[in-house]
């Protein structure tokens, strides 16, 4: 009898592994999730450090994304590459909505800032007492990339045809919010607009579109099998030396003097101090042209004076 209830609670272990097996799959679109499964008959995922329910159908928002990339390299789970080293430039813990976008009001600790649909700062920052009273939209992304030095330009209509069918395939952007590919040698600009309006409800954000892109061109794919974006124009591997994200949104950004960078500072030191030199000029000429008339006419009068006597 024994041995007839061990083979049956062996079956039913064998069972329930091989059910959990049918349940459970593979996020392809974002390799920082956990307790993946299937429901109705879609991939569905825990993102790390939110626990939001994320559908591995589509692209994850870039807030989601940032918040567990920032959870992953403080426990340790975050795979590195050979010889990285910690790069927290535009990297901090994002407050995000259940939908995954940000709110508008983001902080550490007690310093806070406003930021855009993009998860961009877009005013100084302040203390806790802040207001931002609307998450700004992000109508406009510019990509700038470099190549390495070629000995012949690429050709402008295969480079446009790559990342045109790259980015509304890899990354599903319908090629209407691809506003233009542009091709300056070595420069690459690649223009994603994309209005709240025109937005179709499930379809991707260009913000989240602009997030994957930067990360698979700088080696660090989200995407669950580390597969990069390999550049390649009519057969060629291209490599990037730097890419460059730029925002524009619906309403201009408040930012004060205090926070320029000190590039446009010095350049706008410059321009004030040639002005003032140039009023400083005019006014000593003016003065100058003055005494010299004052003493014409005086020297004048005394001519006059000698010939009437």
């Amino acid at each position: 009898m024994k041995p007839l209830c061990g083979a049956a609670l062996l079956l039913l272990l064998l069972c329930a592994a091989a059910t959990a097996q049918q349940n459970s799959c593979v996020c392809e679109k974002n390799k920082r999730v956990t307790n993946c499964r299937v429901e109705e008959g879609r991939c569905r995922c825990d993102a790390i450090g939110s626990g939001v329910t994320v559908d591995c159908s589509t692209l994850t928002s870039k807030c989601l994304l940032m918040k567990a990339e920032v959870m992953g390299s403080k426990s340790g789970r975050r795979e590195k590459p050979k010889d990285a080293f910690e790069d927290t430039d535009g990297l901090y813990d994002p407050e995000c909505e259940n939908s995954g976008a940000f709110k508008a009001k983001q902080c550490n600790g007690t310093t806070c800032w406003c930021v855009n649909t993009a998860g961009v700062r877009r005013t100084d920052k302040h203390d806790a007492d802040l207001k931002c009273n609307q998450l700004v939209r992000t109508t406009w992304i510019i990509i700038e990339m470099k190549h390495a030095e070629r000995n012949a330009p690429l050709n402008a209509e295969s480079l446009k045809k790559f990342f045109t069918d790259a980015i509304t395939s890899r990354y599903q952007l319908d090629d209407r919010y691809i506003s233009s590919v542009l091709y300056e040698n070595p420069y690459i600009t690649i223009d994603l607009k994309q209005n709240s309006s025109d937005k179709s409800f499930g379809g991707v954000d260009i913000a989240d579109v602009a997030y994957y892109f930067e990360k698979d061109v700088k080696g660090q794919s989200i995407f669950h099998n580390n597969a990069g974006l390999n550049v390649s124009i009519d057969n060629e591997e291209v490599k990037l030396e730097r890419t460059v994200v730029y925002y524009v949104d619906e309403i201009a950004p408040e930012f004060s003097m205090k926070s320029l960078t000190p590039g446009l500072i010095a350049v706008i030191v410059v321009v004030v101090v040639a002005i003032v030199a140039a009023i400083v000029v005019l006014v000593l000429t003016r003065r100058r042209k003055g005494k010299y008339v004052k003493a014409e006419v005086k020297e004048m009068n005394e001519m006059h004076r000698g010939l009437n006597a």
